[in-house]
């Protein structure tokens, strides 16, 4: 049992976590809004969260997932990645589902990891988001 651990806990190559208030990307949007909404996300990412109710929250738990998947690369927002290179799509099961983009990717093969799972959770006040890096 032991070492079946230790083979798992060789796959994990990173995790990260974030927490966001949601009024807090609601003000930024009302404050900026176009573009902000276009510098931090993807054309994906905007329809999605436009077409939902209280969209709001869908927009701070996106914000929470980048900034937890960040954590995973080890980079915060350095090194030449920018809020775009870290898309959150959903799966036809409703599932959140990463995809990186020009730097994040480049640094996601540097460090081994394949794929990034990332679950994401809101209420009215809060978004949370925990990603982890594979290999």
């Amino acid at each position: 049992m032991e070492e079946q651990g230790s083979k798992a806990a060789r796959g994990v190559l990173g995790i990260g976590t974030d927490i966001i208030e949601c009024e807090r990307i609601a003000g930024m949007e009302h404050k900026h809004g176009e573009e902000f909404l276009s510098r931090v996300f993807t054309a994906r990412e905007i329809a999605y969260c436009t077409d939902r109710k209280m969209s709001e929250l869908h927009y701070a738990g996106r914000w929470a997932a980048k900034e937890a998947v960040l954590k995973v690369l080890g980079t915060g927002w350095s090194r030449g990645i920018q809020w775009t290179d870290v898309e959150v799509v959903n799966l036809p099961s409703g599932a959140p589902s990463v995809i990186l983009w020009n730097r994040a990717l480049e640094i996601a093969k540097e460090l081994g990891i394949t794929k990034v799972e990332v679950s994401i959770s809101h209420c009215k006040a809060y978004a949370v988001a925990f990603a982890v890096g594979l290999g």
